[in-house]
C-alpha cells in the first residue's frame, strides 16, 4: 500500500533532524523497511534513506561510504586545490598572441 501522507511533497528543510534521527533509530531497532518507517513519520523515504546511510557511515557500519568527517575533509581539500590552481593561473605569465592588443609587436 503506498504512503498517502504527502511526504513526497516535503522539502528537506521541513524535516527536523530530530525526526530523522528518530526514524533512523526505528529502522535500526525494528528492522522495518525504510520506506515504511518514513511513511509512518510522514517524511520522504529518500530523505530518511540518505540519513540512515550517513549514520551508518559515521558509526563505521558502512566502510564503503565516507563519514561526515571525511566528507568535510574532502570539501576543504577540493576548495584548497581550486584556490591553488587559481593562484597558479594568475601568477603564470601570459603568452602573447597575434590577437592580443596589449602585447608589443
Amino acid at each position: 500500500m503506498p504512503c498517502l501522507t504527502g511526504a513526497a511533497d516535503a522539502t528537506p528543510e521541513e524535516d527536523p533532524p530530530e525526526l530523522l534521527d528518530r526514524g533512523a533509530r526505528l529502522v535500526f531497532e525494528s528492522n522495518r523497511p525504510i520506506a515504511h518507517v518514513a511513511c509512518d513519520l510522514g517524511v520522504p523515504s529518500e530523505t530518511l534513506r540518505k540519513h540512515v546511510r550517513q549514520i551508518e557511515a559515521d558509526e563505521g557500519r558502512r566502510p564503503d561510504l565516507p563519514s561526515s568527517e571525511e566528507r568535510e575533509e574532502l570539501k576543504a581539500l577540493r576548495k584548497e586545490v581550486y584556490e591553488l590552481r587559481r593562484a597558479n593561473e594568475i601568477s603564470r605569465p601570459r603568452r602573447c598572441s597575434e590577437l592580443d592588443a596589449d602585447c608589443p609587436k
